[in-house]
């Protein structure tokens, strides 16, 4: 993407300058930073919520990756039931709840509504993900739902899009792809884990606070325990 935009801008087009790239991979790394880490948050809030799914993370981690090694990015292919969990965190938990406004660029008729040219649409993802005429028990955290299935993250499925769809999807797509699944995996094999202050797994808060990005109310306290 920077090699393309420094093109562009050698060309001397006048369609963008240096400064203009600048600002633009600026926002792209604060954006990626705030969505990345509240979906990391709320993957682990869900995992100690619900120790059986952790535990069978865990066994997978192990048995693929081995004790004591490392978990690194060409291993991620190789763990079907991790991709699960951040498919299903994804789908409860998106990072940017309403997608990013689209301006009709003419009249459209979807399914017996009327969108006005120049009107301002917003995509509910929060609300899809917990759609009980799409998913089943859609309130419930189970990852096991995409095991053996194609759906994914990439925009094919509109099921589940937490990064769009189309030509003006988040660019962000694979970078925050391969950060989420390095870092969880990390965290859940490299540590044991328990809630901070004595609480109980089952008392965790799970209250959210909407925004431009769907963050815990209360950040979620955990104590890591090497293994």
């Amino acid at each position: 993407m920077l090699d393309t935009l420094l093109h562009i801008n050698e060309e001397s087009t006048g369609e963008i300058d240096k400064t203009q790239i600048e600002r633009l991979f600026v926002d792209l790394l604060l954006a990626g930073n705030d969505t990345t880490s509240a979906t990391l948050e709320w993957a682990m809030t869900e995992l100690l919520y619900n120790p059986e799914v952790l535990s069978k993370a865990k066994a997978e981690l192990k048995q693929i990756i081995g004790k004591g090694n490392a978990v690194v990015e060409s291993d991620i292919d190789r763990l079907p039931y991790l991709q699960a969990i951040v498919k299903e965190t994804f789908r409860l938990h998106p990072p940017v709840p309403p997608l990013l406004p689209r301006k009709a660029g003419a009249d459209v008729e979807i399914q017996g509504f009327t969108v006005p040219k120049g009107a301002q649409v917003l995509v509910n993802i929060w609300a899809i993900g917990r759609d009980d005429s799409i998913w089943e028990n859609p309130n419930s955290f189970k990852p096991d739902r995409f095991m053996g299935s194609e759906i994914d993250v990439k925009g094919r499925n509109f099921e589940l899009i937490p990064f769009g769809a189309g030509r003006r999807m988040c660019p962000g797509l694979p970078l925050a792809l391969r950060m989420l699944h390095l870092m969880l995996g990390s965290l859940i094999h490299t540590f044991d884990w328990k809630v901070e202050g004595g609480f109980k797994t089952r008392e965790i808060y799970f209250e959210e606070k909407f925004g431009l990005t769907l963050q815990k109310a209360k950040p979620l306290r955990a104590i890591p325990i090497m293994v």
